[in-house]
Formats: structure tokens, sequence, C-alpha cells
């Protein structure tokens, strides 16, 4: 991908996401990350590149988007341990304490992810999008319970200053048992 910064739009509307996409890709230089139909029935475009055009683009998003816009983000400088962990493709690290955070919306999650991983010195297990979770999002991530706790406070601040939590947790010695698939 170009660059280190994202963006994202999610819309109410399958139709709006659509032409959304086509607006940000004609926009500026940028690289579509995910674009794709969500639960319950909303729409996602994740687009990478540099600084400006992803800042253009979203913009641009936003505005087409209109009344269909749920949530929407940029970020500058994303950690780059986060596309692996949306994608499903991070390396199933040792489970010491394990943090959850969990948002009605799949942009703020990404954030709240973003800003755990930067603030802690934790392992992100999975970014959970959307699908058959009933539109809401999901991170976990693992480490020390000191890290784990000032992880998920930091990534549940974001989430929370946009009225989006559903709830955190956090596990000091978890079963093996529950680290399952869905983690």
């Amino acid at each position: 991908m170009k660059g280190a910064a994202i963006g994202i739009i999610e819309t109410s509307s399958i139709a709006k996401g659509y032409e959304v996409a086509d607006t940000v890709l004609k926009r500026a230089d940028v690289e579509i990350v995910v674009n794709r139909t969500i639960c319950p029935g909303k729409y996602m475009v994740l687009i990478g590149g540099d600084v400006d055009a992803v800042n253009a683009s979203i913009d641009n998003g936003v505005a087409i988007g209109a009344h269909t816009v749920v949530d929407h983000f940029i970020i500058p400088n994303v950690h780059p341990d986060v596309f692996p962990a949306i994608s499903g493709v991070t390396h199933m690290p040792e489970i010491e304490a394990l943090g959850i955070i969990e948002s009605f919306s799949v942009a703020s999650i990404i954030e709240a992810a973003d800003a755990a991983i930067k603030a802690s010195e934790v392992k992100l297990i999975t970014i959970h999008l959307a699908m058959a979770i009933g539109g809401k999002g999901y991170v976990t991530l693992t480490g020390e319970v000191g890290a784990v706790e000032a992880a998920v406070d930091a990534g549940s601040a974001v989430v929370e200053s946009k009225g989006l939590m559903v709830e955190k947790v956090i596990i000091p010695s978890p079963r093996k048992e529950i680290i399952g698939e869905y983690i």
C-alpha cells in the first residue's frame, strides 16, 4: 500500500456506499483496502495512501455519503500490525492477559485497535469487522496485564468519545478453551 495513512467511511446505505467508493477513488491517488457490504445492511470503504490523498478522498466521500455516513476516520500513521489483524493473518501470539474492546461501528474499532497498540506493549490478535455480529466490531489483544489494561483504556477512550462503546473486558489469565476461532 502507498503511504502510511488509512481512512474509512461506513454508510447505512449499500447503494450510497458504492457511490462513496467511486468518489474516493476518483478524488485522489488512493487504494482500496476493503470495499464491501457489512452487517446489518451497511457498507464500508477502507482506503490507504499518503496522508493528503486519504484526507482529500475521505472528505469528499463523507460529503457524498451525507446523511448515510454512520462513522468515518483518517489515521495518518497507522500502526503496521493493524492490517494483519484486520485480515485475520496475524500469527496467534502466546496468550497472556486478554483484552477485548467491542464497538457498535467498524470504523471506531479500527481506530481503537490503532490507539491501543500505540499506547502499550501488546500484540493484536484480531480485529473482527461486522460480519455475523450485527454490524459491530471488536478487537482482541494480549500482553502483560498492566500493558493490556493501558491498551484497552486507550482504545476504549476512542470508542467512548464517539458514543459507540458496547463493552470492554480484561481477563488476566484466560482459560485456553475460550481462545478459539472467533478470537
